[in-house]
């Protein structure tokens, strides 16, 4: 699956950490970028198997493709979390040249009706704060922000102005 999800933006969410301890403080704000960002956002590996596996029906989850003239230019991926009762959604991925034709709000609803159908109470997404179109479209599709992880992927992600942010979509 060769979608070309390239992310562009020229702005970031910025993370401001305080507080201590039991008594964190956490505060985002949309930041111009110091020059336009530009990223190759390929599918990752283990979602790219996953996919597979979905599809030939020896993993349990939810794929979703949409095609254009027998090209793929759209896909998302979603697995179920039973003992949380939460649909995760692991990608949701738009060909550059498909952009704001709504295939990503189809998709990111389709997930949305289907994690009803199986009496989830929420739907759940991860996203990174410099995925600032990602942020926006989240925040369009009635998600909230219920937590931020500064370390997730290392250390320093303060200092790369990236952190990781979890978003909830509740459906009760």
């Amino acid at each position: 699956m060769d979608i070309d999800a390239t992310i562009e933006s020229s702005q970031y969410l910025h993370l401001e950490h305080g507080g201590e301890g039991l008594a964190p403080s956490f505060r985002l704000e949309p930041r111009p970028l110091r020059e336009k960002l530009i990223a190759s956002n390929p599918i990752a590996d283990e979602h790219r198997f996953l996919f597979r596996q979905i599809m030939t029906g020896t993993d349990e989850g939810i794929a979703l493709v949409m095609e254009h003239e027998r090209a793929i230019v759209a896909a998302a991926l979603a697995q179920p979390r039973y003992a949380q009762r939460v649909l995760d959604v692991l990608d949701v991925r738009v060909d550059y040249d498909f952009r704001r034709q709504g295939l990503g709000t189809v998709m990111i609803y389709n997930l949305i009706q289907r994690a009803r159908e199986m009496e989830l109470r929420a739907v759940a997404v991860e996203t990174r704060t410099n995925n600032f179109p990602a942020s926006q479209f989240l925040l369009k599709s009635s998600f909230d922000i219920a937590g931020i992880d500064t370390r997730r992927h290392s250390n320093h992600d303060m200092v790369k102005e990236s952190a990781t942010l979890f978003w909830y979509a509740a459906l009760d």
